[in-house]
């Protein structure tokens, strides 16, 4: 039996439950954009549904140290009030966004060689900008279900 005998549903997640439960969902939300890349998109080809699990981990790492690295850069430039400073922080977040591109396809393929094909670069910008997307509208969702009033308790 639980040491905490509270509904689950009131109880606070720790910040570690919170992290677990946020790459449980990007990881799976990315497994499944993958896999219907791959029946529907002839240039991405994986070898197996356990190497497309590996593939889905592995661009949840990439994504969110390019991500890291973007905000940071943003963060940085904001702390500046000149126009040349908001000039800069467009540029060099375009540059990461747009080199970060080629840098998934090289890791990818260096980790996975043949077994796996993201095509060329327009095909790894709209993966990636779909995996993005579907990860917004799962979250959005999510977020608007617990804006609601909180439901009755079911009875048995």
């Amino acid at each position: 039996m639980d040491s905490d005998s509270r509904p689950l549903a009131q109880m606070t997640p720790t910040r570690a439950q919170q992290i677990f439960i946020s790459w449980t969902k990007d990881v799976l939300i990315y497994i499944l954009v993958l896999n219907l890349f791959v029946e529907y998109h002839k240039a991405i080809v994986i070898d197996s549904f356990t190497i497309s699990i590996f593939t889905a981990i592995l661009l949840k790492v990439l994504l969110d140290i390019i991500l890291g690295l973007e905000h940071k850069v943003a963060e940085f430039f904001k702390s500046r009030a000149s126009a040349s400073a908001k000039f800069f922080r467009i540029l060099f977040t375009w540059l990461i966004l747009f080199l970060s591109k080629f840098a998934i396809l090289e890791v990818v393929d260096f980790v996975f060689g043949e077994h796996v094909e993201l095509g060329k670069f327009l095909s790894v910008l709209t993966l990636v900008i779909t995996l993005m997307v579907a990860r917004e509208i799962v979250q959005r969702i999510y977020v608007s279900l617990g804006n609601n009033a909180p439901a009755a308790p079911e009875s048995a």
